[in-house]
């Protein structure tokens, strides 16, 4: 991939990450269960790192 649709992809998952956030914190005020949604998050993080990790090797 090149370095801007790397960029494109860690844009796109932190406007995912941030919906889900808010999704899970409203949830939770309610009294839901948030395992799902946190599993999820959890693996957003994993992919985050992963493609900042990409991001790093290509402006190398």
């Amino acid at each position: 991939m090149k370095k801007q649709e790397i960029q494109q992809e860690i844009d796109q998952l932190k406007m995912d990450y941030i919906r889900i956030q808010g999704d899970l914190d409203k949830l939770e005020a309610n009294g839901g269960n948030v395992t799902m949604l946190e599993k999820t998050l959890s693996r957003l993080e994993e992919e985050l790192i992963s493609l900042r990790r990409q991001l790093e090797a290509a402006s190398e």
